[in-house]
């Protein structure tokens, strides 16, 4: 259901996760969001950092915006992007020292950053039935609605991304794990989609990355289908789902990109209303895949790359989306970034200028389709230093 881009013609966001400011030193460590709160220090420091961090997605002149996933601790590699939801669950006890498989399947080891990112991962065991615990994503959302009139978007990992980190002792197999994962995701989303939250973004279907697996089959990659959509059922908000080829540290998971074309039927198949793809990183080598699978959902393209730190130039923006128009059209076309920009590979200020040129390529295309153009706050001469011609 479009609540917010139905009438939005090249709307414009982020993924979702934003640099740290350096002096928010604090970490959930698992506690309650809210009860965190009730901490004088945690509160001011962690409001004012959404705070600032929406403000910067202000002053770019994006459409959306998003809580820059605060609520993650400062922790090796975007490790809270699985764990936030893990350390909460019920039903988990210890942890191993390694995921299955991951590290074999990239030929990672010691003297590769991304070992040291693995490594500091553990997985958490399944030792009982899992059961919801306090996630709190209504008012980690609400906390970050009230500080903006723009629509905030919500992004969690989705139920089968995170069935990765975990070491199954008690399902009789994954894919039950898998199933009750889902269902406490399902419940988690549909009371934040009941308080009001206008946009969700489920993120990381597995689709793309099993897909390049020679032993998965077609019937695996339904069953992630099946999976994935029964988080959905009954959301009462507009879906997006996110797609990458991974972010650990600014890192590529995958030197030489991949291409989505195996999974792409298949991820065409979930219950969203709008699917983001990569595209800056391959240089929307990708992009004719759009008029070969033809589907009625608005597309999202990745048209700045988190894994480097050079700001691309408005106008490499906006021959990216130029080339994505000749597949589809501009009323089903999102712009956004390939991946979240993380919480320690990138400076804020190079995220910040990021988005701004995100926003300005995206602008180039507006004023030549006669849209009307986002203001810039970002880019006013009259706001800086300095001569002004």
């Amino acid at each position: 259901m479009l609540k917010t881009t139905g009438n939005l013609v090249l709307p414009t966001a982020i993924t979702g996760s934003y640099p740290r400011p350096l002096w928010f030193d604090m970490s959930l460590s698992g506690r309650s969001f809210k009860a965190a709160l009730g901490e004088s220090l945690f509160r001011e420091q962690y409001l004012d950092a959404v705070a600032a961090i929406i403000n910067a997605q202000e002053s770019a002149g994006l459409d959306i915006v998003t809580d820059g996933d605060t609520r993650f601790d400062l922790a090796v590699g975007g490790k809270s992007w699985f764990f936030y939801p893990i350390e909460r669950l019920g039903g988990i006890s210890g942890h191993r020292d390694t995921s299955r498989g991951w590290m074999g399947r990239h030929d990672l080891r010691p003297g590769k950053i991304l070992w040291e990112v693995q490594e500091a991962y553990q997985p958490s065991i399944v030792a009982d039935k899992l059961t919801r615990g306090p996630w709190e994503y209504t008012a980690l959302w609400q906390v970050a609605q009230r500080l903006t009139d723009r629509p905030v978007k919500f992004g969690a990992i989705c139920a089968p991304a995170l069935a990765s980190m975990l070491w199954n002792e008690f399902y009789p197999d994954d894919k039950a794990m898998i199933l009750d994962l889902c269902d406490i995701m399902n419940a988690e989303l549909r009371e934040l989609a009941a308080a009001g939250c206008p946009l969700i973004q489920v993120e990381e279907p597995p689709h793309h990355g099993r897909s390049l697996q020679p032993a998965t089959t077609d019937a695996d990659l339904e069953f992630l289908t099946e999976a994935f959509n029964r988080q959905l059922v009954g959301v009462d908000a507009e879906i997006w789902v996110h797609t990458c080829w991974g972010n650990p540290n600014q890192q590529r998971v995958y030197w030489e990109v991949p291409s989505y074309e195996r999974a792409m039927p298949h991820l065409l198949q979930l219950n969203a209303d709008v699917i983001t793809f990569e595209c800056a990183s391959s240089d929307g080598r990708d992009l004719a895949l759009f008029g070969k699978y033809k589907t009625d959902k608005k597309i999202g393209i990745g048209v700045v790359n988190h894994c480097n730190t050079v700001v691309e130039p408005p106008e490499y923006v906006a021959n990216l989306i130029r080339r994505a128009l000749e597949f589809i059209p501009p009323e089903r076309l999102v712009i956004t970034t390939d991946c979240g920009f993380g919480r320690e590979g990138l400076s804020r200020r190079i995220a910040y200028y990021k988005c701004v040129s995100l926003v300005e390529g995206t602008n180039i295309v507006r004023r030549e389709l006669g849209l009307p153009e986002a203001r810039v706050r970002a880019s006013d001469p009259a706001l800086y230093f300095g001569k002004r011609n």
